[in-house]
């Protein structure tokens, strides 16, 4: 019988029937009051998962537009300092080097951030600060809140990618001083990929550039989502909003605070298998830096090739992912992101255990039965 893989990615991860079924039905018109409510319902419940007051608006692409939209808006011909440990660091540089005049402060993926370097950057002039949150290609969680306070000292915007931690982790947008802040649809929302939301605040308001881009020109959202019924500039991917509020009523059934604590629960579980298989996770972290609770990135022991052992789990159905770029065969990945929990983080562990001892690691410790400890 032919079945689902089940996607243990950092996105995209398994998406609720519930959220399926509501692209089944008929197309509705954009311009509408029945459209402007679905619209309404997922800007309030995404502000929460935010932690903001400030505006909110869904843009009809995926979470690099989101990206592109707020360099794009308040970035434009202004010194930009990108703070870099990851490959989704490294995207939000190549945005602004497109929009401003960037300064790159990188750091090895996965390791941490050079805040000395962007205290200097800011004591120069830098306007704009760019942060990914949570750097999935890395497995490591970066420190918004000390950033944020930086960035407040200085006078300059903070825009923080939090593509992968908004709805599965702990976001104080307004809190820690964040301007504009990203999320992508297929990440901890379990929605469709195809959609990012994003917030601005008053103060990036003020500094809003008089050239934008004309699809992600952020004061025309402004202006539609203004207006009774709420509506988007232009057409926006009307399924993909069916399944986002869908998405968006799921978390509040929950509740954020019981959605976030079951995201680190299965994360823990994770690394307490890991652990117990005598493996490395990938990252260095400190007392700033800490591992993600969105995905796991564990570095392969010696003489484990990735595509074996990726391989090895596929043929149970179950699709984990590799490293990226210079990591790839390095290190793999484990999500816990989404609508998941218990059985499909044992499902993916009891796998993957199975996947390292088939080619030969030397198993430590049954870490299926320390992540059940967990769980339990």
């Amino acid at each position: 019988m032919e079945k689902e893989p089940l996607l243990m990615l950092p996105g995209p991860v398994p998406m609720p029937e519930r959220v399926r079924y509501a692209m089944m039905r008929q197309a509705i018109n954009h311009r509408s009051a029945e459209f402007g409510a679905i619209y309404a319902d997922c800007v309030r419940i995404l502000k929460t998962a935010f932690g903001t007051t400030n505006d909110l608006f869904v843009i009809s692409g995926s979470g690099t537009a989101g990206m592109e939209a707020a360099v794009g808006n308040f970035g434009r011909d202004r010194e930009i300092a990108c703070l870099v440990n990851g490959k989704f660091g490294e995207r939000l540089y190549k945005i602004s080097q497109r929009y401003g005049n960037a300064h790159l402060i990188a750091s090895e993926w996965g390791t941490p951030l050079d805040l000395e370097s962007l205290k200097k950057q800011l004591e120069n002039g830098a306007e704009l600060v760019t942060l990914v949150h949570n750097e999935t290609s890395a497995g490591i969680k970066n420190p918004a809140q000390e950033i944020g306070k930086l960035t407040q000292k200085y006078g300059a915007l903070f825009l923080m990618d939090g593509i992968t931690s908004i709805g599965g982790d702990n976001v104080e947008a307004d809190a820690w001083g964040v301007d504009i802040a990203i999320v992508g649809s297929q990440k901890c929302l379990a929605a469709p990929a195809g959609l990012a939301a994003i917030s601005v605040s008053a103060r990036a308001w003020e500094r809003l550039t008089k050239n934008p881009p004309y699809y992600l020109d952020l004061a025309a959202y402004k202006k539609s989502a203004g207006g009774m019924p709420m509506e988007t500039p232009y057409t926006p991917a009307i399924p993909l909003f069916f399944a986002l509020r869908e998405a968006c009523l799921l978390i509040e059934e929950e509740g954020l605070h019981n959605r976030i604590n079951r995201h680190q629960q299965m994360a823990q579980a994770v690394r307490e298998a890991v652990k117990i298989w005598g493996l490395l996770l990938y990252p260095k972290t400190d007392l700033r830096h800490q591992y993600s609770n969105t995905v796991t990135a564990v570095t392969y022991p010696e003489h484990i090739k990735d595509a074996e052992m990726r391989g090895i789990i596929k043929k149970m159905g179950i699709i984990i992912a590799g490293g990226q770029d210079h990591l790839k065969g390095k290190i793999f990945r484990i999500g816990t992101m989404g609508a998941v929990g218990a059985p499909e983080i044992l499902s993916t562990l009891a796998a993957t255990q199975y996947a390292l001892r088939k080619l030969g690691y030397q198993i430590k410790g049954d870490g299926v039965q320390a992540a059940c400890e967990v769980l339990g």
